[in-house]
């Protein structure tokens, strides 16, 4: 079953449905839904769709000009082609006058091979696609590459396209649809340790328990999860380990380049590099605090991929247990009970998403249009931090909130400790809400003793109710 990308497909359907050559770019992670997203469009309709192979040119033009045969010329069959301008001119001549859907997935491959590709397909596209009624879709998991390569200006077929899509994780809505039968809870764990990533959520069973979910996948030497990382590294970089010690090393709580350089024992221009390579993947994100974006000092690096994040905390101390087959000893006895903790920071980023999107939509008391978190020293001096805060940029006003993914009830004392955090942002803005997320429930004391108009009571449920504004 597909699931989600609407809106993309819809980019996909508006874009095919315009008359003559249009091209659209695909590019986002690996794993995360690019070829399913694609396979799924072209459905039903006159398509040929060529995954690319990490070979030769000839060798690819020859296994692409088979496959674009059996795919829209069966009567053909046998027909191939060495060099790429031979294959271009028999679509000229074949297909000029009717619509067909070309898709060529991991053109870095082919690019990479040979250095005169990219222009060898312009002066393709150029003389021949362009006067035909043709739907041109390339496609790449190298991020860099593609950003680079395919759509910089200094790109052989840059300004050729129409559009471009970069495909994202699902958000926690989406991710929950992969397990519909879970819980809130469930579903919020099950987001929190794939980070949305489409393969991994295709993982989990939801007609078996999440406990043997995680560990079938993570703490079984023969789950998909278990040497991932490794992998994914290993067909984005050369220098492995370096990459690995500088996850490892935020992970462990190193967030700022000083801390991560102490643990690593690089330079800072070396890890300069790493960071920004992680980043460009999506393993790694910088983080600031809002309001106070400026402040040199207040910048950190976070693992911001659920699964590196999960991987990283748990499976390096359970690797021996794991290789001999005590994965699941190790689960129980040492990861079960931490799930929670796990989910503190992931929890945040769900009620974040929430608060922009409600905020967007004009349903709390101000339109928000930036959204993150704040860290600093409070009056005692000691460091402290607003979970939520949704910024008015244009009206100056604020909405701040705090998220509890515990078993314990918001009270008093978390209520309390918000409104005396309130005073360290930015003076500039108003404080027009409050809002408190709570996996739990809330006390006797908040239900009966806040200001209903000011301030918003959310559980798990109302996060997955998307629209829902009001109190329970």
């Amino acid at each position: 079953m597909f699931i989600g990308r609407n809106k993309e497909l819809n980019i996909l359907k508006e874009t095919y449905d315009k008359p003559g050559f249009q091209m659209t770019v695909v590019y986002g992670r690996r794993r995360i839904g690019k070829s399913r997203l694609i396979t799924e469009f072209i459905k039903g309709k006159r398509a040929t769709y060529y995954v690319a192979a990490q070979s030769s040119l000839e060798d690819n033009v020859k296994k692409w000009s088979r496959q674009f045969v059996m795919d829209l010329s069966p009567e053909l069959e046998g027909v191939e082609f060495n060099d790429l301008d031979g294959f271009f001119k028999f679509i000229g001549k074949n297909y000029k006058d009717e619509k067909i859907i070309i898709a060529l997935d991991e053109i870095p491959y082919i690019a990479e091979a040979d250095d005169s590709f990219l222009s060898k397909f312009q002066s393709a596209i150029d003389t021949i696609l362009s006067n035909m009624n043709i739907y041109l879709i390339i496609c790449g998991s190298s991020i860099s590459f593609m950003e680079k390569e395919v759509l910089s200006e200094k790109s052989p077929i840059f300004g050729r396209r129409t559009n471009q899509i970069f495909l994202k994780p699902f958000d926690y809505l989406d991710s929950a649809k992969f397990v519909e039968s879970y819980t809130y809870e469930e579903k919020a764990i099950v987001y929190g340790v794939t980070g949305g990533v489409a393969k991994y959520l295709t993982l989990f069973d939801d007609k078996i328990s999440l406990d043997r979910n995680l560990i079938n996948n993570f703490f079984n030497s023969s789950g998909y999860l278990y040497e991932e990382p490794h992998n994914l590294l290993t067909q984005e970089f050369r220098t492995v380990n370096t990459y690995n010690s500088v996850i490892e090393a935020c992970s462990n709580g190193a967030n700022k380049v000083n801390e991560i350089a102490d643990r690593t024992h690089e330079t800072t221009s070396t890890l300069s590099y790493i960071i920004k390579n992680l980043m460009t993947i999506g393993v790694i994100s910088k983080v600031t605090a809002i309001t106070d974006e400026k402040n040199k000092k207040k910048v950190s690096y976070e693992i911001s991929d659920g699964m590196y994040r999960f991987w990283y905390r748990f499976i390096p101390q359970a690797k021996a247990a794991i290789e001999t087959d005590r994965g699941e000893v190790y689960y129980n006895n040492y990861v079960k009970g931490k799930l929670h903790e796990f989910m503190g920071e992931i929890f945040e980023h769900m009620c974040r998403h929430y608060v922009l999107l409600n905020g967007l939509d004009g349903n709390l008391n101000c339109i928000v249009t930036n959204v993150g978190k704040w860290w600093g020293t409070g009056e005692n001096k000691q460091p402290t931090d607003i979970d939520v805060v949704g910024i008015d940029n244009i009206n100056n006003k604020a909405i701040i909130g705090e998220c509890k993914f515990k078993n314990e009830e918001i009270d008093k004392s978390v209520f309390d400790a918000l409104m005396e955090r309130k005073v360290l942002l930015d003076r500039k803005y108003e404080v027009v809400q409050y809002m408190f997320f709570s996996l739990t429930g809330f006390s006797k004391w908040i239900l009966e003793n806040t200001d209903k108009g000011l301030v918003k009571l959310y559980t798990l449920e109302n996060l997955y109710d998307y629209g829902s504004v009001e109190n329970d």
